[in-house]
């Protein structure tokens, strides 16, 4: 029992260790392949109500974004059916995705 316990504390110690209170300039990939989120590609993903959100995978990290239009309410544009993926959201990255 007492394994289960430190693996539990290793765990929390670890996942606290990314929390590093980054206040830089959060426009910019700090990954492997650090480089300006305009130059990921985008793609939408349709969650199960029908409204969109943008994402991006550039291989080991993620960006989900819900679509608003201008006055700031959700886009559901009927571009897909409810949870699908559709354009190019792994594009952009060297860093291969195993999934």
């Amino acid at each position: 029992m007492k394994s289960t316990g430190a693996l539990w504390i290793a765990a929390l110690a670890m996942s606290l260790a990314g929390c590093e209170g980054y206040n830089g300039d959060k426009t910019v990939d700090r990954g492997f392949d650090a480089k300006d989120l305009s130059q990921l590609k985008a793609g939408i993903w349709v969650d199960p109500n029908g409204c969109d959100h943008w994402i991006i995978d550039d291989g080991v990290e993620g960006y989900l974004s819900q679509r608003l239009d201008r006055n700031g309410k959700p886009v559901c544009s009927g571009v897909a059916p409810p949870n699908t993926v559709v354009g190019p959201f792994k594009s952009g990255s060297t860093v291969a995705d195993v999934i």
